[in-house]
């Protein structure tokens, strides 16, 4: 979310992430060459176990650890501070006219990792904050005269430190490296399906040392390949079983089978199957539980136009993956728990729905493991039995686990039924790829997920669904980015457009109600579209977000009464 409970704004990224973002996106998931005979890893100290030696940090920024680490005794530590991102780099010698698998181990904050002086193209390849070690991985080709190139990794300007390990660049022998190459994984274990619908699977597995990649096979038939531990198989016929089998990959081979999960497809039809009785076309408003400058309101205060009201925030509890939550009442005016809980079924009675909200830019909340999954679903579903919420928001700003995620959530779904209502409010950097954790998690959950509302601000330039390049603030940047979701897998009834209720409500990113307005024409409709325009039209399109319902207040609601009168009359 835009605020926390002191009043800060999120953090803004820095303008030049566009160019890093387009560049890594560019190239992100190259396969790598086949191995020859002669290929070695020619990096030098790749797994850190010499410290630093062959590795130089700018600002001092690097040093090694004994945990984590994702192989032997030690890993690299490198922590962004100011302007400073955390660079570590490390010449390495390759031969000319030859092509290389770049790839190395990450965990923590933001983490690119790429190389330059190539002589023809230089790469990189990124993932967001990450909770368990994941492979990066692409490939470089070199120039006629290139000798050496530069590898590096480097983090995110006011972002977590980031943890890099067993770095390669495997290829043709440049006379520099020998540190061991790659070899054939191992078969993947912990295969489960996480998820049906009528028409689809979602699998979830155990990641692999080593594996650049996996192949998912059906029924024996290889039916994708991916580079993350998920994937969601689509196309599939309603009740029917599919057995499925997992294999790893990297530049040595491919790995035997994994066990075999069987999953029966679901007779009726998925895909925003959460939400009960919502319109159509519904606005979200975020509601603050604390007193940060904005009008501070009552449940009874959000005017009619919302459709659903998240409550802002739950908090971590010292139970990993639980949360609580407690009512304000002094920082509210003396706004009492009978209160807020009799005002929560007066809004329900208008047909109303108001959940609670996970996370924030403070939310520590981790979903690591199973236990800590169970504990996410059953602390979820009691808040929703004492306050009578709905349903939940995921907004967790830090990262989360697709997998332990999907896994919470089903599990609440399971307890709390049908009309449970799943919103998420990720930030634009979480939703440029289906690889990213969030955008994943939101397509594991597709038959139970109400609406995806993410946030159009704090953000800096991102890519659009064309690859070009979108500065926010502008109907194109609402337009091109939300074509990511719809063109991804999400169904038009699962976008929303989020953005601030005012320029108070964010610290950059805001856009008069106009704007907001002509974005959910384009979409909709085909109209009011700028220099971008979608290749086809989303008439289901869920709506609009915005944080928050107090801002707005703040404003006289001048939010809520263009853009909620406009979501409303969309056909």
């Amino acid at each position: 979310m835009p605020s926390d409970r002191t009043g800060r704004r999120r953090r803004t990224r820095v303008g030049t992430w566009s160019a890093a973002t387009a560049l890594a996106l560019a190239v992100a998931g190259l396969a790598a060459t086949p191995a020859s005979a002669a290929d070695v890893n020619n990096a030098r100290n790749a797994g850190f176990e010499s410290g630093l030696g062959n590795w130089t940090c700018t600002a001092a920024s690097g040093t090694t650890v004994s945990s984590p680490v994702h192989s032997g005794s030690s890993a690299l530590k490198a922590t962004p501070a100011g302007q400073d991102n955390a660079q570590c780099t490390q010449s390495v010698a390759v031969k000319p006219n030859s092509t290389y698998s770049l790839s190395g181990w990450v965990q923590g904050g933001y983490t690119y990792l790429g190389v330059t002086g190539t002589g023809t193209t230089d790469v990189s390849t990124w993932t967001p904050d990450t909770a368990s070690w994941k492979q990066l991985s692409t490939t470089f080709t070199t120039g006629a005269s290139t000798t050496s190139v530069t590898v590096y990794t480097h983090g995110w300007y006011g972002q977590a430190a980031y943890y890099a390990d067993d770095i390669s660049v495997y290829g043709p022998d440049g006379g520099g490296g020998g540190d061991p190459a790659p070899t054939v994984p191992a078969a993947p274990t912990g295969l489960t399906a996480s998820g049906t619908t009528s028409s689809s699977v979602s699998l979830s597995w155990s990641a692999v040392s080593g594996a650049t990649g996996y192949n998912v096979y059906r029924n024996g038939t290889k039916v994708t390949a991916v580079t993350g531990t998920s994937a969601t198989i689509s196309g599939l016929t309603a009740s029917t079983s599919y057995s499925f089998q997992v294999t790893a990959t990297n530049s040595a081979g491919e790995s035997a089978k994994s066990g075999t999960v069987t999953a029966t497809t679901a007779a009726t039809g998925g895909g925003g199957g959460g939400g009960g009785s919502l319109p159509k076309h519904a606005v979200t408003g975020y509601w603050q539980n604390f007193n940060n400058g904005a009008k501070v309101q009552k449940i009874s205060d959000v005017p009619s136009a919302y459709d659903i009201i998240a409550v802002a925030f739950a908090d971590a509890t010292t139970t990993p993956g639980a949360v609580s939550f407690s009512l304000d009442s002094a920082g509210l005016g003396g706004y009492t728990v009978d209160q807020f809980k009799a005002d929560i079924k007066a809004k329900q009675a208008a047909g109303k729905k108001v959940i609670i909200s996970i996370g924030g830019q403070n939310g520590t909340v981790s979903i690591s493991d199973s236990a800590s999954a169970a504990n996410f679903a059953n602390s979820v579903h009691s808040l929703m039995q004492t306050y009578g919420f709905d349903g939940v928001d995921i907004d967790l700003e830090n990262g989360l686990n697709a997998t332990y995620m999907t896994q919470a959530l089903r599990s609440l779904s399971s307890k709390a039924g049908s009309s449970l209502i799943i919103t998420m409010a990720p930030q634009t950097i979480d939703m440029q790829s289906t690889s990213n954790s969030y955008f994943q998690t939101a397509l594991n959950i597709k038959d139970i997920l109400t609406v995806v509302n993410m946030q159009y601000y704090n953000s800096g330039s991102m890519l659009g669904c064309d690859g070009k390049v979108y500065s926010q603030g502008s109907v194109d940047f609402l337009t091109a980015l939300a074509c990511i979701q719809l063109q991804g897998g999400l169904s038009p009834s699962q976008v929303g457009l989020g953005l601030p209720a005012s320029t108070s409500g964010a610290g950059s990113g805001y856009v008069s109600p106009t704007v907001v307005n002509n974005a959910l024409d384009c979409l909709s409709k085909g109209t009011g579209c700028g220099t971008f325009k979608p290749s086809k039209t989303y008439p289901d399109l869920r709506g609009a977000m915005t944080w928050s319902t107090n801002w707005d207040a703040s404003s006289g609601n001048a939010w809520s009464n263009a853009v909620g009168a406009h979501v409303h009359a969309m056909p």
